[in-house]
């Protein structure tokens, strides 16, 4: 199945992320189809995901509490075609 990073662009609001963050980490410790997450360091975030397609990926996004939390300024998804590094054989490249 196909690879998708993610790529979330947050608000300038510190108080209102921080008050969205434990249900948004919640939620995402419920997805099986998350393969990393993690923040920037350029006040954004990075999800990569194992989907059928990019349409799947922005479904499961539109449900992350962040989205209606109005905490996302800007969201990409795009396909990611890994080929090498050592974290090839973990995801079974």
């Amino acid at each position: 199945m196909p690879y998708y990073a993610a790529t979330y662009e947050f608000v300038a609001d510190a108080a209102a992320i921080e008050a969205a963050r434990p249900g948004h980490r919640d939620w995402l410790s419920h997805q099986p189809a998350l393969r990393l997450s993690g923040p920037d360091d350029a006040n954004g975030a990075l999800l990569i995901w194992e989907a059928s397609d990019a349409a799947e990926v922005e479904a499961l996004l539109d449900e992350d509490p962040y989205t209606p939390a109005g905490v996302i300024a800007a969201r990409r998804v795009v396909g990611w075609r890994p080929i090498l590094g050592s974290w090839s054989t973990q995801l079974a490249l």
